[in-house]
């Protein structure tokens, strides 16, 4: 297994934010069933999905939770030469005691599905790996490990929503340059995310990481790593 390949891969996973799901039909069966699902990582760093308990897809997996989830690259002028990373993995819905963490996380990234959850017939399932399979261009093929591409969260929780709130109520001043140094969409920005690696900003309804230079191992790493963001003109 590449290594390269595989922070590549978790690379491309913290960046996108849609794929497309793939289960097996229940009402046809032997064929493939797939659909649109957004998606945010959770503190172990994997896939949260929110789907509707009469979907299609909510009846295929309780009948059979092995699905894939197709990750492509976004606005890609040339599909077949784009980066695209498919999921294969076991689907189980959030137990009970998580649910309230993994939406609070899942509702920055989405907020116009906020607490359908607790007021619509919707749950969070999660995507546990079984592998992976990592396309960085043509001939740049790669299968991975089931635990070599997401990478935990230390943050998730208290810490990641405690620099949220900072950082969106005293620095708005900041997120605009990471936009305009990112040369992102105009619009109001808010920061939704932060993790070891980057930062999830949001404009509109779309969600645009930002690598961080290095590593973080720790709030104040995170802190470090802004401030150095924000003082700079050429990191993007």
């Amino acid at each position: 297994m590449s290594k390269s390949a595989a922070k590549d891969a978790q690379e491309f996973l913290q960046k996108e934010y849609q794929g497309v799901l793939s289960t097996h039909s229940q009402k046809f069966a032997g064929y493939p069933f797939g659909s649109v699902a957004p998606y945010c990582l959770d503190a172990s760093g994997l896939p949260i999905i929110l789907i509707s308990r009469i979907a299609q897809h909510t009846h295929n997996l309780t009948a059979d939770p092995r699905c894939s989830l197709l990750i492509g690259a976004r606005a890609a002028e040339d599909v077949q030469n784009a980066g695209r990373l498919t999921l294969l993995a076991d689907a189980a819905p959030v137990a009970a005691a998580e649910v309230d963490a993994v939406a609070a996380r899942y509702y920055r990234f989405f907020p116009e599905s906020a607490d359908y959850h607790r007021v619509h017939d919707f749950d969070f399932w999660r995507l546990t790996p079984v592998a992976w399979r990592y396309i960085a261009g043509f001939g740049a093929i790669h299968w991975l490990e089931a635990d070599s591409v997401a990478q935990a969260n230390p943050f998730a929780g208290e810490a990641e929503q405690g620099m949220l709130t900072h950082m969106n109520s005293d620095h708005q001043a900041a997120l605009a340059h990471y936009q305009q140094v990112a040369q992102l969409p105009a619009g109001a920005v808010s920061l939704v995310g932060l993790d070891p690696a980057g930062m999830h900003l949001r404009i509109g309804a779309a969600i645009h990481r930002l690598p961080f230079a290095a590593h973080c191992d720790t709030p104040l790493a995170v802190r470090q790593q802004l401030v150095s963001m924000a003082r700079s003109a050429d990191w993007a």
